[in-house]
Parts: C-alpha cells; sequence; structure tokens
C-alpha cells in the first residue's frame, strides 16, 4: 500500500507551494520505507522531484511562449514514416551543435512529409535547454511586420525577431513574396547572419526562392547568406500527415480501407 500523507503535512507543503509534490510523496515514502533510505537520501529524492516538475512546467511555458506546437516534440515523431532523410545529419541538429556556429537548416520536401515536426521538435530541445526560440509560419511573420509599420514598431519588431537565438520560419515561399515582404526578409538574413540560428522549412529549394520575391537583388542577397551557412534536410517519400488520418472502427472487425476496400494489416 502507499504511504499516506498526513494532513498536517499536507498543509505546510502548500503553505511552502509545494503543494504538486502531494502527486508522487506517498509512492517516494512507500519507497524511502522500503529502501531503508536516510533522511538526506530521501530528501535529495523528493526534491529532485520538484525540481524536475518546475523545470518541465518552466519548458511548456516557455515552448508556448515561443509558438511551438506541444505535440511536434522528438518523442512524439514516428520513426517508422515512410519517407527518408539523412539520419546522420538530423542526429547532428538534435545535438544543437549548430547553434553554437551559429549555422541554420533547411528542411525540405514535398508537402506532409514532416518538416514542420522536426521543425518545431529542434525547437523544444533549444527550449529545454534554456535557449531562446520563436517559431511562426512565414505568412504570419510577415503579416506582424507589415503591422508593426503601422504604428512604428517595425525596428522593434525586426529587432525582437533578430535577437532570438533559435527562429524557426515555416512553410516559407508557399506563396509569392511582395516588395515589403522581400525587404523584410532581407533585412531579417542580414540581421541574423553569423549571430543568430534560422531554421527554415519550404516546399521548394532555395534556388526556387529566388522566382517567388519581388526584388531579384534583395532575394539573392538575403538567400546567400541564408543558405551559405545552413545545413540542409531533404525529406522524401509519403505524407506523413496520412498516417494521423482517423479510421473507422468496425464492431468484431479490423479498419476496411475504404478507397481499396482492403483490411488494414497492423501487425
Amino acid at each position: 500500500m502507499r504511504d499516506a500523507v498526513s494532513p498536517d503535512l499536507r498543509k505546510t507543503l502548500r503553505a511552502l507551494k509545494l503543494g504538486q509534490m502531494l502527486a508522487t510523496l506517498p509512492d517516494r515514502l512507500t519507497l524511502a520505507r522500503q529502501q531503508k533510505m536516510t533522511h538526506a537520501d530521501f530528501l535529495e529524492l523528493v526534491l529532485a522531484d520538484e525540481v524536475t516538475r518546475r523545470e518541465a512546467k518552466s519548458a511548456s511555458l516557455r515552448a508556448r511562449a515561443a509558438g511551438l506546437d506541444p505535440g511536434m516534440r522528438l518523442d512524439t515523431w514516428d520513426q517508422t514514416a515512410a519517407i527518408a532523410y539523412d539520419r546522420q545529419l538530423w542526429n547532428e541538429l538534435v545535438s544543437l551543435r549548430f547553434l553554437d556556429g551559429p549555422h541554420g537548416a533547411l528542411i525540405l520536401g514535398p508537402v506532409g512529409v514532416g518538416k514542420t515536426h522536426l521543425a518545431c521538435a529542434l525547437g523544444h530541445i533549444a527550449i529545454r535547454r534554456r535557449r531562446t526560440v520563436h517559431m511562426a509560419s512565414a505568412a504570419k511573420l510577415f503579416k506582424r511586420l507589415k503591422a508593426a509599420r503601422l504604428d512604428n514598431s517595425l525596428d522593434a519588431e525586426t529587432r525582437r525577431f533578430a535577437a532570438v537565438e533559435l527562429l524557426i520560419l515555416d512553410d516559407f515561399a508557399l506563396q509569392p513574396l511582395d516588395a515589403t515582404e522581400t525587404a523584410d526578409f532581407y533585412q531579417l538574413c542580414v540581421e541574423r547572419h553569423q549571430r543568430a540560428s534560422t531554421v527554415v522549412t519550404s516546399n521548394r529549394t532555395a534556388e526556387e526562392w529566388l522566382a517567388m520575391m519581388a526584388d531579384p537583388l534583395l532575394a539573392q542577397s538575403a538567400v546567400d547568406r541564408l543558405a551559405s551557412t545552413a545545413h540542409e534536410l531533404v525529406i522524401e517519400g509519403e505524407s506523413y500527415r496520412r498516417r494521423q488520418k482517423p479510421g473507422i472502427s468496425h464492431p468484431n472487425s479490423e479498419p476496411v480501407d475504404e478507397e481499396k476496400g482492403n483490411h488494414h494489416d497492423h501487425s
């Protein structure tokens, strides 16, 4: 049986703002009794639990503020997805050594292969290592910069994006960039070049970006700065999102593929 926690101890822990310890304390008390822990060892154990809890909560709050999807982490990535990419390069990116360059990364591939998930996973790792991160779709970021022009906060907003240690720009060049967006992209690349790391996901190659921007000279200068110091991870294969498609449960039978009329093999 789990050891009980007395009402007085519960009250004391809550007074010290340690109420979250009550979730695991009965199990820890049982473990301490079974292993005949010293008081010092037991105290170290429960305080370590509290540190872990607080760090996890802090990382969760910082990840949310950074614009990271809570479900797109390394531990939620499906390793069995029918896609191909350079695993050695991916392991290098996961180490975050590229942040110390600082270098960047271009995560490229067709629609649905998991580019956003991998980029977001890098952001979560960086957050846990106390690095500053901001993730946004290219469309939303450029929209924010345009809005900043209206209230004369463009310089402050640009400095904020320039200062973050890891900027993740998702779905870049999905649509053509107008003159203002091209100029803003150029300015970001100039401000961050060799000062901070930028990760970009895109369905197009860096060479194809040039034709998507309004000013060829600014486009060439921006892309050259970004691509010259970036790792390039190319993902190929079937859409990762197809694995997330909901199925229909049939009583006493296996799910049926409605298009093919075949039973799925889940082995």
